[in-house]
């Protein structure tokens, strides 16, 4: 595997598909004019897929749930962890965790799911997730393992009395990382299975597309920096649409 100019390490998890690039692929990287700390983030992110040490400090150091603690955590991609970043504040004064990791797919959630949902004790797991998966982050991903992956994060929740929040994929006809896959009929298409599934399942479907979707099956450029992420009008909105999700699952 030789890699152009300029590559996103995306594109070497997804040839690799479970991070096995060998040592020869990044020293071809290197011959390409990727610059050697393009190499070590390359290197460093092979080394842990799921990226299990971003949050391991902030766990240790995250003190229990108090009685009586309604926590919830939100566990996602770069949606969840640009909250409070890219505009506004996440959720002053609410128990609330966040455990979203930019970049990240379905499949590498489903490995953290137990260092970052389960042993944090929360009462609610709200997930966003998808975009990274139509992108093809880690590699060629059919709308079936996303799916997939959706069911193993709910059946890990409920197995350990966790309530279940799905919020849809957010709206984007483009993705600037990966353009041309025309993505807004795909994420079309996994939020009507979504929404299925969390009927069919008793989970709480959060509907954060429709408010910001406009027409074309892209995100308002009001509500948005770049056609993707979210910014601080659009996190104002995705607001109360989710404290109103977390009331209802642990009304349930």
């Amino acid at each position: 595997m030789i890699l152009a100019a300029g590559v996103s390490f995306a594109a070497v998890v997804g040839h690799s598909q479970a991070g096995q690039v060998q040592t020869g692929s990044v020293q071809a990287a290197g011959a390409q004019g990727v610059s050697a700390a393009q190499i070590a983030e390359m290197q460093t992110k092979l080394a842990d897929w799921p990226q299990l040490e971003h949050y391991r400090a902030a766990n240790a150091a995250l003190a229990p749930a108090a009685e009586g603690e309604d926590r919830v955590v939100f566990y996602g991609a770069s949606m969840t962890e640009g909250w409070g970043r890219n505009g506004g504040t996440f959720f002053p004064g609410k128990p609330y965790v966040n455990r979203g990791i930019s970049g990240q797919t379905t499949a590498q959630m489903v490995v953290r799911f137990r260092q970052d949902v389960i042993d944090l004790h929360p009462k609610a797991v709200l997930i966003l997730a998808g975009t990274n998966d139509v992108a093809g982050n880690t590699g060629p991903t059919t709308p079936e393992m996303t799916e997939e992956n959706w069911q193993s994060m709910a059946e890990l929740a409920k197995a350990n009395g966790i309530r279940v929040i799905f919020a849809s994929i957010t709206p984007s006809t483009d993705i600037p990382w990966r353009r041309g896959l025309h993505p807004a009929e795909k994420i079309r298409t996994l939020n009507a299975w979504l929404k299925e599934y969390c009927a069919a399942h008793s989970l709480t479907y959060l509907d954060y597309y429709s408010a910001l979707t406009n027409a074309d099956g892209g995100m308002k450029d009001e509500l948005t920096i770049d056609g993707v992420h979210a910014n601080l009008k659009g996190y104002a909105l995705m607001a109360p649409l989710a404290q109103a999700a977390i009331d209802k699952a642990l009304a349930n």
